[in-house]
């Protein structure tokens, strides 16, 4: 998930000609709206391995500053998901 945020990341920012730092690390914390619509496209990649549909209720809406902020948001959303629906820890 994090490569396809970069990805989106590098696309978005050459679209607009902004310049980004040389390392994933670097680019990871730089803010950088990061749109809801995009990280929703992501997720609908990983659906077929977690095995199940993400509601909409795990990506904020309005979208992110960041990777990093992205994917502090959404992992534990994502994991509670699948802790209730594989019989996880709660």
């Amino acid at each position: 998930m994090r490569n396809e945020l970069l990805e989106a990341v590098k696309a978005e920012a050459e679209i607009k000609g902004s310049a980004l730092p040389a390392t994933a690390t670097d680019i990871a914390k730089t803010a950088f709206q990061v749109d809801s619509l995009v990280v929703v496209s992501i997720l609908c990649k990983i659906e077929p391995i977690v095995g199940f549909e993400l509601p909409d209720s795990v990506v904020r809406g309005g979208g992110y500053g960041s990777v990093d902020s992205a994917l502090a948001q959404l992992l534990p959303r994502i994991e509670a998901q699948w802790n209730k629906r594989k019989g996880g820890k709660p």
